[in-house]
């Protein structure tokens, strides 16, 4: 597909949900009124028939039937006036990040924040960080994923999968808004719930359960018939469903706790079939994408099928809730066969739920990533190299500052360059800032983003930061404290593989003589180790290191 200009794109897509929203909101008026209409028919049919004796009963049957139709119409027409006010904020949220308005908009992330050494140093979570920035997951396993692929690096192979994956999607946005608009912003698909079901151990129904309970329903249809035709006296009718009682009391508690835990997944599991069917006929060329729609396959039935036919047994156990059928449902033992069928879906799908959900993850996470690639057209994917430590970035700015006001800098660490920067400047001059703008492009480049620059060449690297680093009333720790505890684990971080360093007013907290003494013992072993970076400082006596 050709490159489209991602503003006029939303736009002409956000003109089109508006119109399918004001067609949809004509629609829901008109069909009220209307069922309002077959009801008053329905009435005054009901009122010409029994009270007038003017028409035949059977007529009653014309506008009940027609509300029914209208029902069924109904329901459609709202369910495509939700997805429509969905896809509406999904548009303006992607042109609000377009304009730079994002800020605040949006799930932030802010539960993954503690989870983190660096997290908060370089904005990764919370309001206006860059995983609000880049997140349009509406899975919890999406946004989880998304985390995860920002605290972590990634291994050479897996960024260069990812960066295939990424770049494929980037054009397909009917596949990516189709994804989006499978659950909204205010509500993400509660995956875990779903992953919790999973990992519950089975109540261990068997077929001879269902074939059990399947054969008491039958009996009681049978003796009902036959008292009912008097071929058995009635007694005998009480003394069976006594019977049939007190087998159901055996196992009424396992009954209990499979529908109670099938209860806390069916909404979910009805968002994550139409998520799964959306992806399995969806056609992936990338080598990433098509093993994961293979990963959703076994023996050539589809997910969404299997998760179709759990539904449908969800249902008959609804019906037993419905007040006018629960007694017949009682007779026939249905929430009884239900929980036995749910159980043994259970039993059978429980591995592969996981699986499934690991896969609608992973998928929403690349969906995110190409959706930053088609809204910033001019940011590369970095070039992944082999090697010692190394960053060298031409023209590299910070991804969450306006385009318009980014200060773009070239910055070599490592290979024929120096491992160490020290960079000084008055208060306000963008040390902090350059900083994050390096710490920050390392982590989009490493979990297969593009990244804010005109070039950046990058090895896998543990990143390392005290940027903000705070005391702790609660741990009596004090800042300085905190900041020595902090170095400790980058060093340590980076005496185990490479490593980039981002040590902002190193030891500021401490005099002259022993900040410089520290942060030379610092720097040598940092350097030692491989590692390479940068601190900033406004003593100019740590340059000569």
């Amino acid at each position: 597909m050709g490159a489209a200009d991602p503003r006029s794109e939303y736009a002409a897509r956000l003109s089109r949900w508006s119109a399918t929203l004001a067609r949809a909101d004509h629609q829901h008026v008109l069909l009220s009124n209307l069922r309002l209409a077959a009801v008053l028919v329905t009435a005054l049919v009901a009122w010409l028939a029994f009270a007038r004796e003017a028409c035949s009963a059977a007529w009653i049957a014309v506008p009940a039937v027609s509300f029914v139709l209208l029902l069924a119409r109904h329901a459609r027409v709202l369910r495509a006036r939700d997805r429509a006010r969905v896809a509406l904020r999904y548009y303006e949220r992607g042109l609000s990040r377009l304009a730079g308005t994002w800020r605040g908009a949006g799930p932030d992330g802010a539960r993954f924040l503690d989870e983190h050494s660096y997290a908060n140093d370089l904005d990764l979570f919370g309001s206006g960080s860059l995983f609000q920035l880049l997140s349009t997951a509406t899975t919890e396993a999406g946004e989880e994923t998304l985390a995860r692929w920002l605290s972590r690096t990634a291994t050479a192979s897996d960024v260069l999968v990812r960066q295939e994956a990424v770049a494929e999607l980037r054009d397909h946005t009917d596949f990516r808004e189709s994804i989006a608009l499978f659950a909204s912003e205010s509500r993400a698909l509660r995956t875990r719930v779903l992953v919790r079901w999973a990992e519950t151990r089975p109540e261990g129904f068997s077929p001879w359960h269902g074939w059990l309970f399947g054969a008491m329903a039958v009996v009681t249809v049978a003796v009902v018939v036959t008292v009912g035709m008097e071929f058995l006296p009635s007694p005998l009718l009480l003394i069976w469903l006594a019977v049939e009682g007190g087998i159901a009391l055996v196992w009424r508690t396992k009954v209990h706790q499979v529908i109670r835990r099938a209860d806390a997944a069916s909404d979910d599991l009805g968002l994550l079939s139409s998520l799964l069917e959306r992806i399995e006929t969806e056609t992936f060329r990338s080598a990433r994408l098509v093993t994961l729609q293979r990963t959703l396959t076994r023996n050539e039935v589809m997910p969404s099928r299997h998760i179709a036919r759990l539904q449908r047994v969800i249902a008959v156990r609804d019906v037993s809730r419905n007040p006018f059928m629960h007694p017949f449902a009682l007779l026939l033992c249905l929430r009884t066969q239900a929980a036995v069928a749910i159980d043994r879906w259970h039993a059978a799908h429980r591995d592969e739920l996981t699986r499934w959900i690991e896969a609608v993850g992973e998928l929403e996470a690349l969906s995110s990533l190409a959706a930053y690639a088609f809204e910033h057209p001019a940011d590369p994917f970095p070039v992944i190299a082999d090697g010692p430590a190394r960053f060298d970035a031409k023209g590299l700015a910070h991804p969450l500052l306006d385009e318009a006001v980014a200060v773009r800098n070239d910055v070599t660490l490592g290979g024929a360059s120096p491992q160490v920067l020290v960079v000084s400047g008055s208060n306000m001059s963008g040390k902090s800032t350059l900083l994050r703008a390096i710490g920050t492009n390392a982590v989009m480049a490493l979990m297969g983003a593009p990244v804010r620059a005109t070039l950046l060449t990058i090895t896998p690297l543990a990143i390392g930061a005290t940027i903000r680093v705070h005391d702790s009333l609660l741990e009596g720790q004090s800042r300085f404290y905190a900041e020595i505890l902090r170095l400790r684990e980058i060093v340590t971080k980076a005496r185990s593989g490479p490593l980039l360093f981002l040590l902002d007013e190193i030891l500021h907290g401490t005099n002259s003589k022993d900040r410089r003494i520290g942060a030379d013992a610092i720097l040598r072993a940092l350097v030692g180790a491989g590692a390479v970076g940068l601190i900033t400082t406004h003593d100019l006596a740590l340059a000569e290191f």
